[in-house]
């Protein structure tokens, strides 16, 4: 999602004017096929070039065979540059492996902090932009945040968010899934879920308190939950589900989306899903105390109601008197960052 605008302008401004090559490579980090390889195919993504394969693991253990099998990579077909996007264990493993070799690095959603290091995403933003060389960010927030940290302005690149620059383009071709109509659905009369924090989600206990509170607090409307890989072995342990509750296997970008769209409002405990409610204008919950997208706030649908299941109760009373604050789109999420980073990454590669 957050390569794919890089892509299209790279291939746009090749056909154009400047040749620049580019090797996808597919660490393997997520390995599920709707999680992962539906999104090539959905969004027009070439074939990796190179697939690392590194699978499931502890982050030790992947962090480990990222960084083996990168470092061959560097060593038989070294580049200019290594990019790197968001806050996974693949962006953290690649950027050590690079700066190492002696390839410089970019980072795509530079500079966003939740503050909160018990995230395994916070450690690995840190890590990442203590070795980067150029920041691509998504907002002033995250501007600040690096100037804080003591990065020159001239390597502060605000372009904006190549993940709003995807939920553009192809928000004309979301698409109808399954659950639409098995579910009975109807437009702003559903409520999606989505979950997989380890401190949601790894406690049965914790998980059962927030599903049955939400449940309870849904009015008796349907809730789609499409689950999560490591979500779905703690569901087998909590007992029955709730009934307005529909489980169903992870989506792909196009069908999940086009419910986000349709939808009353979302409760997640995603960072990414803020920002397309955000766009979308669609209300949204989320389930944690801390967010590295505060823009979602500032500017847009998202309240953070942090994950006492005692909070739910109070926001969706909010929610369905109609007392849900209007939001607003965030400057530069207009459609266009993967052209900006381009346009940089033409100024840096030919300087």
């Amino acid at each position: 999602m957050k390569i794919a605008s890089i892509i299209d302008a790279i291939r746009d401004r090749r056909a154009r004017s400047f040749d620049l090559q580019f090797r996808l490579i597919h660490t393997g980090q997520h390995y599920d096929r709707n999680m992962s390889g539906s999104f090539f195919e959905e969004l027009g993504i070439p074939e990796p070039d190179l697939n690392l394969s590194v699978g499931s693991g502890t982050a030790a253990e992947q962090t480990a065979g990222i960084m083996i099998r990168y470092e061959k990579v560097t060593a038989d077909r070294r580049s200019d540059l290594c990019l790197v996007v968001g806050d996974v264990t693949s962006t953290m493993a690649c950027a050590i492996v690079a700066q190492k070799s002696g390839v410089p690095v970019a980072h795509v959603e530079a500079g966003i902090r939740s503050g909160d290091w018990s995230m395994p995403e916070e450690i690995n933003r840190l890590l990442t932009d203590a070795i980067t060389n150029y920041f691509f960010t998504t907002s002033e927030a995250a501007n600040d945040n690096l100037r804080r940290g003591g990065v020159r302005e001239a390597d502060i690149l605000f372009v904006g968010n190549t993940m709003i620059d995807t939920l553009l383009k192809y928000r004309s071709h979301f698409r109808e899934p399954a659950i639409w109509k098995s579910a009975g659905l109807h437009q702003s009369d559903f409520l999606v879920l989505t979950l997989h924090r380890p401190s949601n989600v790894d406690d049965p206990a914790t998980l059962k308190g927030l599903i049955g509170k939400i449940s309870e607090s849904a009015r008796g409307k349907s809730i789609i939950f499409p689950v999560h890989p490591r979500t779905a072995s703690r569901l087998e342990r909590i007992g029955p589900l709730p009934v307005n509750l529909h489980v169903t296997d992870p989506l792909g970008y196009l069908e999940f989306n086009f419910l986000v769209e349709r939808c009353q409002a979302v409760i997640t405990d995603s960072g990414g899903i803020t920002e397309e409610t955000t766009v979308l204008g669609v209300p949204c919950l989320t389930l944690r105390n801390t967010t590295e997208r505060p823009e979602t706030i500032t500017f847009g649908t998202n309240v953070l109601i942090g994950t006492d299941p005692a909070q739910i109760g109070p926001h969706f009373e909010r929610l369905f008197e109609g007392k849900w604050k209007q939001g607003s789109i965030p400057p530069l999420w207009d459609g266009h960052a993967g052209k900006r980073i381009v346009s940089h990454l033409e100024r840096l590669l030919t300087a």
